[in-house]
């Protein structure tokens, strides 16, 4: 392996690798479970807005890189890594895993994580916790179209499930749709208390910004 991909290691790839991680097990979940359509579509349609940052990145670190043919030795995985989810690029999922196994053998230990994330305390909650946000729409809205799609609530599709946890999570609650099952609402509940932690969180960090 190219050692300017180990020593370039840094929280963008934190996150890569994060995402890839998560587009590795839904793509397993997609082939061995027998799961509903919508809540398939749901999983597609994040999957391949991840496969748009993905190949965001790609273009980024070519354009970057002093050495393109350099750069390509290894980062046609990353280009073959974005493919959407469609059937004629199945392909491109097993190379994911060679791209997780690259970005796990860059970072040293556990504490590298922490002291990438951390150079700057400030901006490195800021940045977690925006990813941690992320993930959190995804399985809120795989579970709340789980837990709702089998009572009688009015989420019933990938679009209204994408919808109720962007409004929740953000506390604007239009109220157009809404969790009617125990389980909805505690998903409900995490999102929204974790809502008010991910805007006091930005709050504070812009105004120590401006403070300072």
């Amino acid at each position: 392996m190219d050692t300017k991909v180990e020593k370039g290691f840094d929280f963008s790839d934190i996150v890569i690798l994060v995402l890839s991680v998560y587009v590795i097990v839904a793509f397993a979940i997609d082939v061995l479970i027998d799961i509903p359509i919508e809540i398939r579509n749901l999983i597609n349609y994040f999957d391949n807005f991840i496969c748009i940052i993905f190949l965001i990145e790609f273009i980024y670190k070519l354009t970057k890189s002093e050495n393109k043919i350099q750069y390509l030795k290894w980062g046609w995985i990353d280009l073959l890594s974005s493919m959407p989810n469609l059937e004629i690029f199945r392909g491109g999922r097993v190379i994911r895993i060679i791209r997780i196994i690259r970005l796990i053998r860059a970072v040293k230990s556990l504490k590298e994580i922490h002291e990438k994330v951390f150079e700057n305390k400030a901006e490195g909650a800021v940045k977690s916790i925006f990813l941690i946000a992320f993930l959190l729409i995804i399985c809120s809205s795989i579970s709340i179209l789980l837990f709702e799609k089998s009572g009688s609530g009015n989420i019933s599709t990938a679009g209204d499930a994408i919808w109720w946890s962007l409004t929740t999570i953000t506390t604007v609650g239009y109220g157009d749709l809404y969790p009617v099952t125990l389980e909805g609402r505690i998903v409900a509940v995490i999102l929204m208390f974790f809502g008010v932690g991910l805007f006091g969180t930005i709050s504070a960090y812009f105004s120590s910004k401006f403070i300072i």
